[in-house]
């Protein structure tokens, strides 16, 4: 169960990511500065970080290339949307209408996209449609309802 913990601090990470990272873009003046300081921090995290741990445990071998080409595009992925991210907040967009579509959005194309990838053994059960609507019409509670600020 200990992965739960780890769920919830991805979760805690990322919904603060948006403030953080419309904070910084404001305090920067350009969003390509701020992006150019998220691509250093993934650096940082996603390359030092893994680097180190694996070197000390002698696990820098053993790449395929299979497994390789799936994670750089799951890397790419995720910087593509730190991008649309930013450029949601260049055009206009503040945290507090951004993230919400985002993180509603994010699960719905998870699911769909994973069922996709890996075919379910029978039909879903419809209520998977009714949590689809329910989380349109949560985001759009949040957008609705939210602070004035």
């Amino acid at each position: 169960m200990i992965w739960v913990i780890f769920a919830l601090g991805a979760a805690l990470c990322w919904g603060m990511y948006g403030p953080a990272l419309h904070k910084g873009q404001v305090a920067l003046g350009n969003p390509l500065r701020a992006l150019l300081c998220v691509g250093f921090a993934y650096f940082l995290v996603g390359v030092l970080v893994p680097a180190v741990m694996l070197g000390s445990q002698s696990g820098l071998g053993g790449f395929t290339a299979g497994g390789s080409i799936a994670a750089t595009a799951a890397g790419v992925l995720g910087a593509l949307g730190a991008v649309c991210i930013i450029f949601a907040f260049k055009n206009g967009g503040l945290p507090a209408y951004v993230m919400p579509l985002v993180f509603a959005g994010a699960p719905v194309v998870n699911v769909l996209v994973t069922m996709w990838i890996h075919p379910p053994k029978t039909a879903p059960n419809p209520l998977l449609y009714v949590g689809f609507l329910l989380a349109s019409v949560g985001a759009g509670m949040v957008l609705y309802f939210k602070p004035q600020s």
